[in-house]
């Protein structure tokens, strides 16, 4: 179906052109309607035309190396899908899909070449639009990339900090609770047998005024520890929160396969059942 010139002036990119270049523009690309659920393209196919959203509402997905399928952008009006790999002449690298019904503006790259030689300036929209394709497929990577919050932690870690977790790590353990107690005897007993020649005699105020530091000192420094294991537990659960996120979005999405498959499913048996195929009475 031809295009009307009024409806390029309703995109972005082709706004700017005067009443010439859109009726030459309008004379060369071409309208078409996708029914809902209908593939424009897939990955694999030859690019030779990408699309501008006029109407309605379409999504581009991806497939990654776990065969999960991922969604990569969800035009909206007046943005293009499928103009990188138009631009390269190489195959589409998503699949885009009409998740209602679609008018879509259908361009070539000898479009684009009349556009530009026309409008040199169109050329600065056209890299506004690659821009955003690539601050979204970056953007995917960053929210799919997997972290591991102990790596995290550690890379931002302190010198300080790593010796909090060293003397929290030995104050808890075993270890120091037999060796301080044995330390504390053999004090205790040396003071009390050494009778009035003690530097510290019963009831040991010079040993108490050592612990009270002891204890005044390591408190703080266990507190950073802990610190540091809740900012370790919260990156944890910002984790668990991304991968159930994503497992709903896969769930989600495999139950919509399956309600089409039902209905698809639903309206070959209703035209059988038209058809009267013995088989089925």
């Amino acid at each position: 179906m031809n295009c009307k010139p009024e409806v390029l002036k309703g995109i972005p990119l082709f706004s700017l052109l005067d009443d010439d270049e859109t009726a030459v523009l309008a004379g060369q690309v071409e309208m078409k309607t996708f029914a809902p659920r209908e593939r424009i393209y897939k990955a694999g196919d030859p690019s030779m035309q990408a699309y501008v959203l006029v109407s309605g509402k379409a999504q581009v997905t991806s497939v990654d190396e776990d065969q999960q399928e991922v969604v990569v952008d969800e035009p909206g009006t007046g943005e293009f899908f499928g103009f990188a790999s138009m631009l390269e002449q190489t195959s589409h690298q998503t699949s885009a899909y009409a998740l209602e019904e679609c008018v879509c503006l259908e361009v070539s790259r000898d479009d684009i070449a009349v556009l530009l030689q026309r409008k040199p300036m169109a050329g600065m929209d056209l890299l506004t639009t690659l821009g955003r394709q690539i601050h979204a497929a970056h953007q995917l990577v960053r929210l799919r990339a997997t972290r591991n919050a102990n790596e995290i932690i550690e890379k931002q870690e302190t010198f300080g900090e790593r010796i909090a977790d060293a003397v929290a790590g030995f104050g808890g353990s075993w270890t120091f609770i037999i060796a301080f107690s044995v330390v504390l005897s053999v004090y205790a007993v040396i003071n009390i047998g050494l009778g009035g020649r003690a530097w510290d005699p019963y009831p040991f105020i010079l040993l108490n005024l050592f612990l009270s530091m002891l204890a005044a000192i390591q408190a703080p420094v266990i507190m950073m520890s802990q610190n540091r294991q809740d900012t370790k537990d919260r990156v944890r659960s910002e984790l668990d929160f991304d991968v159930n996120r994503r497992s709903e979005s896969e769930i989600q999405g495999l139950s919509r396969k399956l309600h089409l498959l039902d209905e698809k499913i639903g309206d070959i048996y209703q035209l059988l059942k038209e058809a009267r195929v013995p088989s089925l009475e």
